[in-house]
């Protein structure tokens, strides 16, 4: 494995960045996540985009350009020689003094990991999961917009710990007024009398490249879709429901709190949405 940091590439046991590093700190930074398919690597403009986004929003100035970032990657990928895999990417606001300060932050550090991601078991795609609802609140949007895709994940790492002491995979977090904005790691959608719905980013979601994907196969499909308000009413009586992700791709939900979705199975829109989403990948 080579790591990039820097214009520079280190094995896994010599890469490094500094103590003193902001993003080490106080989770100063944003960074993306992407797939690679078959050599190729998955909607990666639209992934720079966003990261590009996130650091604006941040004050956070990226050194170089778009179109060269988006070289490094690619070339990173190259000499890890990945066919499949997972691409962690990450600007942190750099090595600076201690102390919350930005501007003490001479230089902001370019990590890209290029690595393996199984986030399910196989037999969680063909089945399902179960899921809880977690008492750990989303970060209400007018603190923090949840459209920057930041370093910070404590927030949802609380959740996940909930999901994890109550032997499940994944937990459903609500905001501040009790709407349903994502999982942990992952958008969530609803399928009710054959229409798809997703909570709208104002609701504390992540505006997912993976969940804009599914819309898009959703609506070439002819599947009317909403980004709109859902509550935990709407999850317990939809008639099926998934998440989505970059690591997690698609995968349904077939239990929520001890409630049944459906008829307990994988449906059969979330099912066309996944066959489509493969396509996607050989594409």
């Amino acid at each position: 494995m080579k790591i990039y940091i820097n214009g520079e590439y280190y094995g896994r046991a010599d890469a490094r960045v500094s103590v003193f590093d902001h993003g080490l700190l106080y989770g100063d930074g944003v960074f993306e996540g992407i797939r690679i398919y078959n050599g190729k690597v998955f909607k990666l403009k639209e992934h720079i985009e966003r990261l590009y986004h996130s650091a604006k929003a941040i004050l956070l100035e990226i050194p170089i350009s778009k179109g060269k970032l988006g070289k490094v990657v690619l070339n990173t990928v190259r000499i890890n020689e990945k066919e499949n895999g997972y691409i962690r990417l990450v600007v942190t606001r750099g090595d600076g003094l201690l102390g919350i300060d930005p501007t003490t932050c001479n230089k902001p550090t370019i990590i890209i990991i290029v690595d393996d991601i199984k986030l399910y078991a196989e037999e969680y795609y063909k089945n399902g999961i179960e899921i809880i609802t977690a008492s750990s609140r989303r970060i209400p949007s007018d603190c923090i917009d949840p459209r920057i895709k930041s370093m910070n994940y404590l927030n949802n790492i609380m959740a996940k710990l909930e999901a994890k002491q109550a032997g499940c995979l994944e937990a459903v977090m609500l905001n501040i007024e009790g709407f349903v904005a994502e999982c942990t790691g992952d958008n969530i959608f609803i399928v009710k009398n054959n229409e798809l719905s997703t909570p709208a980013p104002y609701h504390g979601a992540l505006d997912g490249i993976t969940m804009q994907t599914v819309i898009e196969i959703a609506r070439f499909l002819d599947i009317k879709t909403h980004e709109t308000t859902l509550t935990r009413y709407d999850l317990y009586n939809a008639d099926e429901c998934f998440m989505t992700g970059t690591g997690a791709e698609i995968i349904p939900v077939i239990k929520i709190d001890g409630r049944l979705i459906g008829n307990g199975k994988p449906g059969a829109i979330t099912r066309r949405l996944i066959k489509r989403f493969q396509k996607l990948h050989v594409a």
